[in-house]
């Protein structure tokens, strides 16, 4: 353990930029435990198998480590059960749960979002019931109902738990606000790195070709897959590139097989060596999900290469106008159609690219968290 640190974060079962910030945290303080409530080997990154994970007792139910969304119920018991120990400080990854670990003497807890699932429900479950047949329909309308009759216990646990913490850190300006106007509390803005950076392997995918647009997000109806995909048919300019899983995936493919003047190409999830190939040899990414940062446009920049997104969000901060990338100001296929035409008339610099990713880079990440958590230098 780093000098008396434990970490914690919600659940290691799924492939998002809160587990990649996570394992930078873990990097930043090695051999520190971290305290989850769900690990899936399978469905997130292969890193999580170096960390010292601390799992609880809901890991021993196959079902809810392979979809975490069935464990809502009983993830609040099951964080304030499980006590964290030996620890002087703890330091939260957290969109919901992990702010909630108890038994460190100061806690510090690195915010994403207050819980979309009590805050943004309309949004978090919207589109679920647009597409993907009597199922699906039935599914969003369980986890509604479920949520309304859970929701009001689950909001006086998540203020227990967001008031005990000492200090609280977030990803963006856009988190900033909603931890002050749900819980009352001000705190730091400390945007997350890029993980997914050139220098490694990059393997090419089979049957894509480069110049493409790329989407890379979780297949989940707040992330607005089917508007690019919508765009980039009507657009009929550039093949598509969707990278990532999830319960949408059915409904977006059948999009993607749709007559069409270009190819849309639904992957699934890919490893980092393909990822790094599809960002490098990409023609701009496409982001029109409402992200509480957005590493995406980051990653992309690394690589040289610009971002169409949703103006909203975390965007926002990761984005800049003209010279990172474009915005598109509603979610509107139509719109995002016009903005990719003009990003593809667009005289971009990659080296500003490069520079602006840079500026957001993992050493003053880690660095912040040991002034804040208060131990010795960050090792990376």
């Amino acid at each position: 353990m780093t000098d008396g640190v434990a970490l914690a974060h919600d659940y290691a079962t799924q492939r998002g930029g809160a587990e990649r910030v996570a394992l930078v945290m873990a990097d930043a303080f090695p051999g520190s435990p971290m305290y989850t409530t769900l690990y899936d080997p399978d469905g997130t990154f292969p890193e999580f198998a170096d960390v010292p994970l601390r799992v609880g007792a809901l890991n021993r139910v196959p079902a809810l480590r392979h979809d975490h969304r069935l464990a809502l119920p009983f993830l609040a018991p099951a964080v304030s059960a499980q006590r964290v120990v030996d620890a002087d400080v703890l330091l939260a990854s957290s969109s919901g749960w992990a702010h909630g670990y108890r038994g460190a003497r100061r806690t510090v807890v690195y915010c994403y979002i207050p819980a979309r699932w009590l805050y943004q429900r309309d949004r978090y479950l919207g589109g679920q019931s647009a597409g993907g047949g009597l199922g699906a329909r039935l599914r969003s309308a369980a986890a509604s109902s479920g949520l309304t009759v859970l929701a009001p216990a689950l909001k006086r646990w998540d203020a227990r738990a967001a008031h005990h913490a000492d200090t609280y850190l977030v990803c963006s300006t856009v988190a900033q606000r909603a931890v002050r106007e749900v819980y009352g509390i001000e705190s730091e803005v400390l945007a997350p790195p890029p993980a997914m950076m050139p220098g490694g392997a990059a393997r090419p995918v089979p049957g894509v070709a480069p110049g493409f647009f790329l989407c890379v997000a979780r297949l989940l109806p707040y992330k607005n897959v089917d508007v690019v995909i919508d765009a980039a048919q009507r657009l009929g300019a550039r093949d598509l590139v969707v990278v990532g899983d999830g319960p949408e995936r059915a409904r977006l493919e059948a999009m993607a097989a749709r007559p069409s003047d270009v190819n849309v190409h639904v992957l699934g999830r890919v490893d980092d060596d393909e990822l790094r190939w599809l960002y490098g040899n990409a023609e701009a990414l496409v982001a029109a999900s409402y992200e509480d940062f957005g590493l995406s446009p980051l990653e992309a920049g690394a690589f040289g290469r610009p971002s169409v997104a949703l103006r909203a969000g975390g965007f926002l901060d990761s984005v800049r106008e003209g010279e990172t990338g474009l915005f598109f100001d509603e979610l509107d296929a139509g719109l995002l159609a016009d903005a990719l035409g003009a990003a593809l008339e667009h005289p971009w610099d990659e080296q500003v690219q490069r520079d602006h990713a840079a500026s957001f880079g993992t050493e003053r990440f880690a660095r912040r968290l040991h002034e804040v958590v208060g131990v010795g230098r960050a090792v990376l």
